[in-house]
């Protein structure tokens, strides 16, 4: 039986997510709130993590000047990408995949705060 890559590491962070962040605030915020609760609740979990993290987007190799910021970039490995929005629009889905390609990392998660039941998705780069 074969487990999920970043199975521990994606079930804390979304643990956080559910269980800490949204189950206490609700819906209905800023996404800037979810994202300052959500800080305080990596460091209290020990979950590693930057934010705001700058992702530089190559052409043949070259650096172009504009760049992506994802939310979080947790255990240095899964990027965190949250929203606060009625619905999971389909382009939230492909911002995170370009997001995984930029990177080359392999595993993005995508949550929203914003509806009454958190929602999640989980990309893997393949």
């Amino acid at each position: 039986m074969s487990s999920l890559l970043y199975e521990k590491e994606t079930y804390n962070i979304i643990g956080a997510c559910m269980m800490n962040v949204h189950r206490k605030l609700g819906n209905g915020f800023l996404e800037s709130v979810y994202q300052e609760a959500l800080e305080r609740e990596f460091i209290k979990q020990a979950i590693p993590f930057v934010k705001q993290h700058k992702l530089n987007v190559y052409l043949d190799g070259e650096p172009l000047k504009k760049y992506f910021k994802v939310d979080f970039l947790c255990y240095e490995a899964i990027i965190l990408e949250i929203k606060a929005v009625g619905f999971l629009a389909t382009d939230f889905s492909k911002q995170t995949i370009n997001y995984l390609n930029a990177s080359g990392l392999k595993v993005g998660l995508l949550i929203n705060f914003g509806e009454t039941s958190l929602k999640w998705k989980r990309f893997i780069n393949t």
